[in-house]
Formats: C-alpha cells, structure tokens, sequence
C-alpha cells in the first residue's frame, strides 16, 4: 500500500501536480458518476415512490450526513497513528460500493435509510485520509490548487452521472413530474459500475510515501493525548466553531431538490439544474483554488458563503422555474469556491503530523451538525412553509461571516 518517498516524488507530476492528485480525483470523479446516479434523486424517490414524510426525509438525510462523522474523526486520527492514508481510503471506497446495489431492492424508507447509512460509513472511513493524502502530496504553495483541481474532477464526474441520469429516465419515463420504481431501479443497476472502477483505480495508481507512525506522547501535543482537539491552534478550533454555526443552517440539500419539485419543474428540469449546478461547481473550484493561494483562503471562503446567503434567500422566494435555473448556477458557484479551500484551510491551520485528525474533527463537525441542520429543515417546512429552512439557512450564513472575519487571522 506505501511506496518509498523516492519512489512517490519521482514520479512524473500530471498537470504541475503530484500524480497522486490527479488520480484521486479520478478515483472521486468515478464515484461521484455512481453517488449522483444512486443517491441524489434519493429525496424524489423516498417521497414520489414510498411515499415518505418529510419528517422522514429530514431524519435520512441528516443522518446520512451526520453518520460518518464518528468514522470521519476516528480514521483521520488512526491513519495518524499508523502513518498510512491509502489503506483506510480503500477500505472506506469498498464499503460504499458494496452497498449501493441494495438500494435496488430498498422498499421502505426505513431501508433506505439503513443503506444509505452503510454508505456514509464507507465515506466517513475514507474521506478525511484521502484529503490528508492529498495535503500530503502537495506543497503548501500548490495547496490551494491541489484541492481545487480534486474538487473540480470530483464534481465532473457529478455531472457525468446527471447526465447519465437524465438519459435513463428520458428513455425510461420520458417527461412528468414524478420519479417512477422502475426509473431508480435502472439507475441503480448502471451506477453500482463506476463505483467499481473507482476502487481499482485507487488500488493500483495512488502511491503513499512510506512514514514513520508518530510517537506517543503523554503532552498536550501528543497524538494520543486525552482531548480530540488537544495540540492544535486557537484559531483552527474557532474555525470549527465557525463552521458548526454556518452548517446548523446548511440542511441536506435533499429540500433544495423538494424545493424545485415543489415549484413544479418536470423531473428531467430537476436533473438539468442539478447538472447546471456541478457545472458551475467544476468551472469555479480551480480557480478559487489558485485563487486562494494568492488571497488567502479566509477572503475567499467569506465570498463564498456570501453568495450561499443570497442564494438561499433566492431560493426561499423564488416563484418560477427560470428563477430556479438562475439560482441552481450560482449555488454551484458557491459550492466551487468554498469546498476545495476549506480543505486547503484546513490544512494551513495544523501541523503535517496532525493533518488526519484534523480533517476528522473538521469533517466531523460538519457532519454531526447536519443532522439536527436537517431536522430542523425538516419541522420548518413541514411547521412553517417551503421557504422557511433557506430564510433560516441564509441568516446563519451571515452570522458565520461576520465570525471568520472578526475571530481567525491567517
């Protein structure tokens, strides 16, 4: 699973980048072909096909979220301790393809929401050694770039799956409102491929640097010291915080996809915008990666989330579909911007030595945060009215701008 360091920073650099970099994102754009396919219209299927309440689809898809957290932080921290990244992100990326197929045979949202919670076990082992596998491959220069170019082919492939996606159901469905069985069945079988791929890909061309594992240490700065958060800087604790209050209201964007289908857009509109979505999404993450490098990453991380704000306000008073369109680009815009330099962030804040416990504890929070995130979307839709949650996302939106720019200095 590891290579000798001469070994990894000899090898031919792919687009100025450690090759590690690019087929990371090979293996992510692979997966996210299949995750869009399978699980992005989950929403449409647990409300137009098992007939779900909302309340239900708030509870799945905050958990779903909020599920791998504990996975997030605990294989951060014990790839750390062991000083391999590779093992667990194949570990984590076979999980999730074993799961899928089932979603094909998932008959109660119950079900569903026991699949999807095996899926999210997958990505919580897997996702905080592949970003720290990705820090550790670039230099802090590069960094920026690094995780934009990862964001950038991980959402391509987003892309390629809608586009899959709205071929089956135009071939199967055709037009209408509702998502049909045998449509999300189809989807299934054709997804569950990539996924597959993906974890060959992994296998055989991401290398690992060999590394010592760190030393215990019964200090403050030892990784096996008593508190999660112990040995790291002021100011990446506070931009957890900070993160935890943007996130309480950045619910599943499982009612973003409700919330189209509560405006009356047919089913393949609803895919189209979500390809537009990722479309943005790719264009911007490289840029706002680079971008951040020479900014720095707080700026760009606040411009970000300002643009959420205004769009979750678009979405909560949004009245036509062409509306809908408008706000789909610039939802991706913000999601280009913010993802890949908060990782880059991430990685600024702490020590080489700590970079998987970090990425837990930053994945973690955000993940535990958008369980009651969801449910609290959830009751306010359901409570209130359609425009509640995003009236109620954009203001803690707000908030946490006004937190990254006052309390953490780069």
């Amino acid at each position: 699973m590891t290579e000798p360091l001469k070994d990894n920073t000899s090898r031919k650099r792919i687009w100025g980048l450690n090759p590690n970099v690019f087929f990371l994102g090979i293996v992510s754009l692979l997966t996210d072909v299949s995750s869009e396919m399978i699980f992005t219209l989950v929403p449409l299927f647990l409300r137009n096909v098992l007939k779900a309440p909302f309340t239900a689809i708030g509870l799945i898809g905050g958990l779903s979220e909020s599920v791998d957290a504990i996975f997030r932080i605990f294989s951060g921290w014990f790839s750390d301790r062991i000083g391999r990244r590779k093992l667990l992100a194949v570990l984590g990326y076979s999980i999730s393809t074993v799961a899928k197929p089932f979603m094909y045979l998932a008959s109660s949202w119950g079900a569903v929401l026991g699949i999807r919670f095996g899926d999210r076990i997958g990505k919580g082992i897997r996702t905080s050694s592949r970003d720290a596998l990705i820090a550790d491959s670039v230099s802090a220069g590069e960094r920026g770039k690094g995780f934009g170019l990862h964001r950038a082919m991980d959402t391509f492939g987003a892309v390629l799956g809608l586009v899959i996606a709205a071929i089956i159901i135009y071939l199967v469905q055709g037009g209408g409102l509702e998502l049909s069985l045998k449509t999300y069945q189809w989807l299934v079988l054709v997804g569950v491929m990539p996924a597959v791929l993906a974890v060959l890909v992994l296998l055989i061309f991401v290398r690992e640097k060999a590394k010592k594992p760190p030393p215990s240490s019964s200090s403050g700065t030892g990784l096996s010291s008593g508190r999660p958060t112990a040995g790291f800087d002021t100011r990446f604790k506070v931009f957890l915080a900070v993160m935890a209050i943007f996130t309480l209201g950045n619910s599943s964007d499982f009612f973003v996809i409700l919330r189209v289908q509560n405006l009356e857009a047919p089913l393949i509109q609803v895919i189209l915008m979500l390809v537009l979505f990722n479309a943005t999404y790719v264009a911007v993450s490289l840029p706002a990666g680079i971008l951040s490098d020479r900014l720095g990453r707080r700026r760009v991380i606040t411009l970000g989330w300002f643009i959420y704000a205004l769009v979750y306000l678009g979405f909560a008073v949004a009245s036509s579909i062409w509306q809908v369109w408008l706000l789909f680009a610039c939802y991706g815009i913000y999601y280009g911007i913010v993802e890949g330099v908060a990782r880059a962030f991430v990685a600024d804040l702490v020590v080489e030595e700590k970079r998987g416990t970090a990425y837990g504890l930053y994945h973690g929070v955000v993940g535990l945060t958008l369980l009651p995130a969801s449910l609290i979307a959830g009751w306010l839709w359901q409570t209130y009215s359609p425009a509640a949650p995003f009236y109620f996302g954009a203001g803690l939106a707000f908030l946490a701008m006004l937190g990254i720019m006052t309390l953490i200095r780069e």
